[in-house]
């Protein structure tokens, strides 16, 4: 009898090695201002423009924006 190890299934994150996380921003509207729709994780810009292009798709935005959450500044800490 052949014994079974149990092995740590792998993250997603860990497979696909996508360790920065991005926010999104986006609006429909010139006169109504940027917010927040969500993030992804990608390793590089490019990849992350696709990611959020291919998931936040479900409006037609006018502009949608990215920007990496380690670029973030806390002003005031809650």
């Amino acid at each position: 009898m052949r014994e079974q190890t149990l092995e740590p299934v792998a993250s997603r994150r860990e497979i696909l090695n996508e360790t920065r996380v991005w926010q999104v921003y986006a609006r429909q509207r010139y006169e109504e201002p940027l917010h927040e729709i969500g993030n992804v994780m990608a390793d590089d810009v490019e990849l992350a423009k696709v990611y959020a292009r291919s998931i936040y798709d479900e409006f037609s935005w006018i502009e949608m924006v990215l920007i990496p959450r380690d670029a973030i500044v806390t002003i005031i800490a809650s």
